[in-house]
């Protein structure tokens, strides 16, 4: 009899074995460990006009903060913030979202914001995705695009900006991702120990690539597979699809390929962001063209210059008609069947 519950005993152990090691595989080496983090460090920074001025510019326009950490009225063409409720935080509304998301109340106020937070602990959820309490942020945060291009002094402008604003009282529920992505998106942040300095720009087309990756443009516009991967060779090629409260709407192809957008110019670029309108025809409420609208016409234009740079793909995608099957990107959307796989 003891040798079978020796024999048993052994079996147990290996399975546990095989199934930790298949976990460890599947899921990652962080998924039990926690997100790599660094420690967070008592640095303050310092609080000056130019920096308030800067960070405004950023949280306000380029970075998007103010539109995804401010609940809107997402049935409007102009979607309005609740007056007193900038920067309070939300729950996102996306239908597709892989649970509850949650864009944390960045207001000072110290129950239910970032007052409690030491400045480091900002500056490391921004660039590092490990929130203040050290928890790994859900990747719809885009820290990823801020890790290497955000330099150093834009990073202190955002973070003295953000503790200029009133504080708001907003209690919000956590952010509750489903199995296995909760596990899986721990091994997503990376730290960063090196400076990172200020960038230079050789021609506007360069500072229209690193305005638009900082912005993300190509995280909404290029399609994703089954398996929420970006499609390769499709870069800005649209057919993103969102669901929410605003519909259901496909992102636009964005290259110069005839499918795409060959026929804007300079002007008609800057004066869709500013009005959310292509001529007559109204953006998407999703499209965060108010908040963009807050940027300078060199900077929109660097963004054009860049845009006219890509490649084409093309890839026909448009929301004014049914969604059929498209074979490229094997979603659903707006003229995809009139797309052909070479």
């Amino acid at each position: 009899m003891k040798r079978w519950k020796k024999i048993v005993l052994v079996v147990l152990v290996v399975l546990l074995v095989v199934v930790a090691a298949g976990a460890y595989k599947i899921l990652g080496p962080r998924a039990f460990l926690g997100p790599r983090a660094r420690q967070l460090t008592a640095r303050t920074f310092e609080r000056t006009p130019a920096r308030l001025e800067r960070g405004k510019y950023l949280v306000d326009g380029v970075l998007t903060c103010k539109g995804c950490h401010s609940p809107h009225d997402w049935t409007q063409h102009d979607p309005p913030i609740p007056a007193g409720k900038e920067f309070s935080g939300s729950v996102m509304e996306e239908a597709s979202l892989p649970g509850r998301v949650v864009a944390p109340n960045l207001t000072p106020d110290i129950e239910t914001g970032s007052g409690s937070w030491p400045d480091d602990a900002l500056a490391r959820a921004i660039r590092e995705g490990v929130g203040h309490d050290g928890r790994a942020l859900f990747p719809m945060m885009p820290y990823s695009n801020f890790h290497d291009f955000l330099s150093d002094e834009d990073l202190a402008s955002v973070i003295v900006y953000l503790r200029s604003l009133p504080p708001v009282h907003n209690p919000l529920p956590k952010t509750k991702i489903i199995f296995p992505l909760n596990y899986i998106m721990r091994n997503f942040p990376e730290p960063l120990t090196a400076p990172v300095p200020e960038q230079t720009f050789s021609s506007p087309q360069k500072r229209g690539e690193y305005l638009t990756h900082l912005i993300g443009c190509q995280d909404c516009h290029t399609p994703v597979g089954a398996d929420h991967n970006f499609i390769p060779g499709m870069d800005f090629g649209g057919g993103q699809v969102f669901e929410g409260p605003w519909g259901k709407v496909a992102s636009a192809n964005l290259t110069p390929d005839p499918s795409g957008i060959p026929y804007f110019d300079q002007a008609l670029f800057i004066r869709t962001i500013r009005t959310g309108y292509v001529g007559s025809r109204p953006l998407n409420q999703l499209m965060p063209w108010s908040i963009f609208r807050n940027m300078t016409d060199d900077d929109l234009s660097a963004i054009f210059a860049y845009l006219k740079t890509l490649k084409p793909v093309h890839h026909r995608v448009d929301n004014s008609m049914t969604a059929t099957r498209c074979p490229l990107d094997g979603g659903m959307h707006g003229a995809g069947e009139q797309n052909k796989k070479p």
